[in-house]
């Protein structure tokens, strides 16, 4: 007679099931935003929102912030994502552009995100800037890490600040840079964003 205990077994179906437990005990201690699900359709942000951190983002030079963004809602709505970051670029006709920062949505989380991409147009310097990025339409979080290129060559300046039109499909995004001298030649190009840093702009 075997008097030996049986051990439980621990198959794939019950492991898989214990790391799902696991995992959901870590979401609960954390913040919601930080474990909402990556397919959910980020809500909108109201006009009051993205102004007032646009306005903590660039402090007093953000005097154009306002009426920017009520030019961009009127013709695209509402954002339903921003980005916070900075970027640098230098330019003699064409040149290219590299930047990093946070994307921000309402219910479906923050994501790192890096940007790089060649420009060509009537331009010429260095730069280095703080950026905000409208996001409209996004469906999904990571619907934003694809190529976004001109929207009508598109490119304007408010109070101050430079707005930039770019898009993919349906997805639009509006790079906003503080200071009169900010380079607008990225109408005429495209930003590639990615999920990790790299030197290739294409």
């Amino acid at each position: 007679m075997n008097l030996s205990k049986s051990k439980p077994v621990l198959n794939h179906h019950s492991r898989r099931e214990l790391f799902s437990l696991a995992a959901g005990a870590a979401c609960m201690s954390l913040a919601p935003l930080s474990c909402a699900r990556a397919d959910v359709r980020p809500e909108n942000f109201s006009s009051e929102e993205i102004v007032d951190n646009g306005h903590r983002f660039f402090g007093s030079v953000a005097r154009g912030l306002a009426d920017g963004v009520e030019s961009a809602n009127k013709r695209w709505g509402k954002p339903n994502a921003y980005i916070l970051g900075q970027e640098g670029g230098a330019a003699f006709v064409g040149g290219l552009r590299y930047g990093e920062g946070k994307m921000y949505t309402r219910n479906a989380g923050q994501r790192p995100v890096f940007w790089q991409g060649p420009s060509i147009g009537l331009d010429a310097g260095l730069d280095g800037d703080r950026t905000m990025m409208l996001v409209y339409n996004l469906p999904e979080v990571q619907s934003i890490y694809r190529r976004f290129s001109g929207v009508n060559g598109s490119a304007y300046l408010v109070g101050g600040m430079g707005f930039t039109a770019l898009n993919n499909q349906e997805v639009i995004v509006i790079p906003v840079r503080a200071g009169v001298g900010a380079r607008l030649g990225l109408n005429l190009g495209y930003l590639k964003f990615t999920q990790n840093s790299t030197w290739n702009p294409f």
